[in-house]
Order: C-alpha cells, then structure tokens, then sequence
C-alpha cells in the first residue's frame, strides 16, 4: 500500500452511473489515483474508457442494471461482492424530471425518488455491511446544490438531494465509529447531460454563468477529483461533510 495519503492503490471503487458525465469523471479519477473500478450502469461502457484502463494498468469492469428495480438492484450487488472485496462506493446514478410542481406526474416523482434515494440507500446497506465487518470504507454519495437550494421545475430532484444529504449525516452518525467514512459531494452547475436543457437555454445559461464567481460551469474532472479526496485515506477524519464543488456558487 503506498504511503500517499491520496493513492488508492490496491483498492476497488464500485462507481454507479459510471458511464458518463460526472459518474465518467469519477470513473477516471478513481483510475488515475490506482483504484479498479467496477461501474453499475444500464448501459455500456465506453471503449475510451476501458482502454484508459488498461493504460494504467487497471481492471475496469461493469454490470448492467436499472436502479429502479429493487430485485435487480440486489442482484447485481451480490454478483459484485462474490467477485470483489469493495472498499469505495460512489453513488453517482440518478435521475431528473422537469414540470411546472402543480402539473408534476406522479410516476416521475416516483422514478426520481426510488432511484436518486432508495437506490442509493439501499447501496449504502448492501455494500455498508460487508465494510463495517470489516472495520473500514469510503462512501461518497452525489448530493446536490438543490440539497440546500429548491431549485426551479424539479421539486421531486430537489427533494431526493436534500434527502442524500440528510441520509449521508444520519449514515456517519451510526458508522462513523466503525471506521466507514460517508460523505457527499453537492456538484454546482456542470456541463454534463443532465443540465443540457439549461444549457440550451441561451438566457438561462448566460444568467447562470455570470453567477459563479469561478467564471465557468465545472467539468466531471473536477467532481471527480474531489471523489478522490473524500475515497483516500487523506480524508479520514472527514465523516459526514456534504462538500460543495460550485466554483463558488454557493459563497456568492
């Protein structure tokens, strides 16, 4: 094991969401730092992405699964522990819908809730378990600006992240003792999919842009650079902290 307080060397990180965007980006920076990773996506992983892999030398390997299924959740979870002994988990995966709160339907409060709480909630247990017999891990859960702001058109998003939040403090009160670090990161504006309607919305983009005192929207790099920090052995005193990476956001 090396002795930088930021190497990762010889661990395994389960990344969910991994695929793409800030999931990708936590993928890479999880390499880079010496971790193996599996991701738990519903769809493939991109070449670039496995070859990366192989250039460090790394093992990347994945399972497909929708989070929104419980029964399969469970499944796939099992099949992961069977093969890997899982040290780090990020749970990136989620979910957005965008209406107007009083025309919300109803199985899109649904899906968002079940994937971007239950699913994350039922990781923590399943894979929670086997570190706190052990004595040791990290999770990292992807919280949000809207865990402390309620956003605009997405009142089951800002629900969900303001539950993570609130599950990720309640987790490190019971684990912390335990050696298992949960933390979550609350992601400012990030050029990334998810955000694509607000950035095709020349005002809206423009309107938020110039809010964020760091000049730019961020990049999956940068979330997934502090994923690293909050999975290395240089945060292990960080229990229950819901760091914001907003460019400043936040401060303004």
């Amino acid at each position: 094991m090396s002795t930088n307080p930021f190497s990762l060397s010889g661990r395994t990180a389960v990344v969910t969401g991994g695929r793409r965007g800030i999931g990708q980006g936590a993928t890479r920076a999880l390499l880079a730092a010496g971790a193996d990773i599996v991701v738990l996506a519903r769809q493939e992983v991109p070449a670039e992405d496995r070859d990366y892999a192989a250039s460090l030398g790394r093992n990347l390997t994945e399972h497909r699964v929708d989070l929104g299924d419980r029964s399969a959740t469970e499944q796939v979870v099992q099949a992961v522990l069977n093969e890997h002994q899982v040290d780090i988990l990020v749970n990136n995966a989620g979910v957005q819908a965008r209406h107007a709160a009083v025309d919300f339907p109803m199985q899109d409060w649904e899906r968002v809730i079940d994937i971007n709480l239950r699913a994350v909630f039922q990781l923590c247990q399943d894979f929670g378990r086997p570190m706190l017999q052990r004595g040791e891990g990290k999770i990292i859960n992807i919280a949000s600006l809207t865990s402390f702001q309620g956003g605009l058109n997405i009142p089951a998003y800002a629900a969900s992240k303001g539950a993570v939040a609130q599950l990720t403090k309640s987790l490190c009160n019971e684990w912390a003792g335990q050696g298992v670090n949960v933390n979550a990161l609350a992601p400012g504006y990030i050029a990334t999919d998810i955000n694509a309607e607000l950035r095709d919305d020349e005002a809206r983009y423009a309107e938020l842009s110039g809010r964020i005192p760091a000049g730019r929207w961020g990049t999956p790099a940068d979330i997934g650079h502090a994923v690293v920090f909050l999975a290395s052995p240089g945060a292990s005193y960080v229990h229950g902290e819901v760091l914001v990476v907003d460019g400043g956001w936040m401060a303004y």
